[in-house]
């Protein structure tokens, strides 16, 4: 809340508590407006007890864990002031209204008074630290908010900076491969390679890109791997739906198709990959089935940080706006992956 309207709003409270005896007052009774100025003293009393917790007592001693100083000075000024503000409007009363003068008062009535001025006192020392505790509250949400989204965005930068390289690795590895046996094969695959760099290195600083980006940096990997790929492989990539219309974060379904070329492709066995992705609905849904020929334990290429990157990243971004349902079929020979993203 800004000062100066915190400023006015405690201003305005407490004239109103000290102008409404005012309300009460008779047009031709002059005597009461002393007895006013008498009775304010309770209102003095709760604003000393207010500002001395709100100010003083809960930043210094409560929210310091010091609440043995706490309690004990409360209890000391509540009980005097209690008592002060109690025999101060009794002699108010006395010296202004000649009736009181012989009005006798037991002891039960004035414990009764007392016992008002303590419960009143109480009530604006629970005020003052529940108000104190819960701007500090406030505060340190709001920071732990902050650096929350700061640790975010420095993790998802983290994790584009191994996205590219661990991508690259695997992507120069084709080529060079492929350099062996077709050098005209290899020319097309740098082509694609360079198209594809321009959209690691140029969007995926942003945000987010249109699925229509993603979509095309995608087919640009999927033509790269359909050059190095034999015919006993089939490769079907659909889309469906306005792709231009749907946003989705750079670089987070790369893994999924990547992973679908390393375990679904067998050099000598036939093979299939089938990817689908669909924008509809405010949802998007990359489907991806492909024939499931894990890698042997000895095979450390890419290390297996992927999937893991595209999970911790999910997690980042759309929290509680994703569904990731993966696995292998009863029969062992299809692997399929579904993601869903709340647009």
């Amino acid at each position: 809340m800004n000062r100066k309207y915190e400023v006015l709003i405690h201003v305005a409270i407490w004239a109103m508590l000290l102008l409404s005896p005012l309300m009460f007052v008779n047009h031709s009774d002059g005597q009461h407006l002393r007895l006013m100025a008498a009775m304010s003293a309770s209102t003095l009393s709760l604003m000393a007890v207010f500002y001395a917790d709100y100010c003083w007592l809960t930043p210094r001693f409560y929210v310091k864990g010091e609440k043995k100083y706490f309690w004990i000075i409360n209890i000391i000024m509540v009980l005097t002031l209690g008592i002060a503000v109690h025999l101060w409007i009794s002699y108010c009363h006395n010296f202004f209204d000649d009736e009181s003068r012989n009005q006798q008062y037991n002891l039960l009535t004035e414990a009764f008074f007392i016992l008002r001025n303590i419960f009143n006192l109480c009530v604006a020392a629970a005020v003052a630290t529940s108000i104190q505790l819960a701007i500090r509250w406030q505060k340190s949400e709001a920071a732990r908010r902050e650096a929350e989204t700061a640790r975010m965005d420095a993790e998802l930068q983290n994790l584009r900076s191994q996205i590219n390289p661990h991508f690259l690795l695997n992507t120069l590895n084709n080529i060079y491969a492929l350099t062996a046996f077709d050098a005209t094969r290899a020319q097309e695959a740098i082509q694609e390679l360079s198209r594809m760099l321009r959209h690691v290195l140029y969007d995926t600083q942003q945000q987010e890109v249109t699925l229509r980006d993603e979509v095309d940096f995608l087919d640009n990997y999927i033509k790269l791997m359909k050059i190095r790929m034999t015919d006993n492989v089939s490769i079907d990539f659909m889309t469906e739906g306005n792709l231009e219309h749907y946003s989705i974060a750079p670089m987070i379904l790369i893994s999924l198709v990547e992973n679908a070329f390393k375990h679904g492709v067998s050099p000598i066995e036939p093979s299939f990959i089938h990817i689908h992705i669909c924008a509809a609905a405010n949802i998007i849904t990359c489907n991806i089935d492909n024939s499931n020929y894990p890698k042997p334990e000895t095979d450390r290429s890419g290390h297996g940080i992927g999937l893991q990157q595209v999970k911790r990243r999910l997690e980042l971004i759309y929290p509680n706006r994703y569904s990731w349902h993966k696995g292998v079929s009863g029969d062992g020979k299809t692997y399929s992956s579904e993601l869903r993203i709340k647009n």
